[in-house]
């Protein structure tokens, strides 16, 4: 609400008008810079997934350790041209049989896990392959070739 409108010009008034747009303009702003529950599950899921990132001559290969998941529990994707994910979901056993075994102790970490690497610009993302072998994925990304050096072009003078 504008206090000149209703006839309140006064400095006292202008003061008064200039803090309330800037209250009003703080409250919007803690709503638009708290960070989503999408965000704060993601990030959740990439801090407990570590992994190791190596560089050989001709590729790139990203370890990460997936002990007693099987291959339809993880996926691999590329994002933007860019950005290699690596997610999925480890599930708790469940057991519904009549005097079945009850948990005492349980420190196995299950739920979704994530982890996003940006690729250098030198990633061919055609040549990604990923391979799980007891327990440990293996994600490899081949290398583009290097660019050929460009050759000086040689421009004739002419004598006019």
């Amino acid at each position: 609400m504008d206090l000149k409108m209703i006839g309140f010009d006064a400095p006292l008034f202008s003061a008064l008008q200039h803090m309330l747009d800037a209250a009003a303009a703080d409250d919007s702003d803690k709503s638009v810079s708290a960070p989503t529950r999408t965000y704060v599950r993601d990030a959740k899921a990439m801090a407990a997934t570590p992994a190791d990132v190596m560089e050989y001559p001709n590729s790139y290969a990203f370890v990460i350790d997936m002990p007693g998941l099987k291959s339809g529990d993880i996926k691999v994707q590329v994002e933007d041209d860019n950005v290699l994910v690596i997610s999925g979901e480890r599930r708790r056993q469940e057991e519904e049989k009549e005097g079945a075994a009850k948990y005492v102790r349980m420190e196995r970490r299950v739920g979704k896990f994530m982890r996003k690497f940006v690729l250098p610009e030198n990633a061919n993302t055609d040549k990604i392959s990923a391979v799980c072998q007891d327990g440990v994925l293996t994600v490899t990304v081949e290398k583009l070739p290097p660019p050929e050096p460009k050759k000086p072009k040689t421009i004739e003078v002419k004598i006019a």
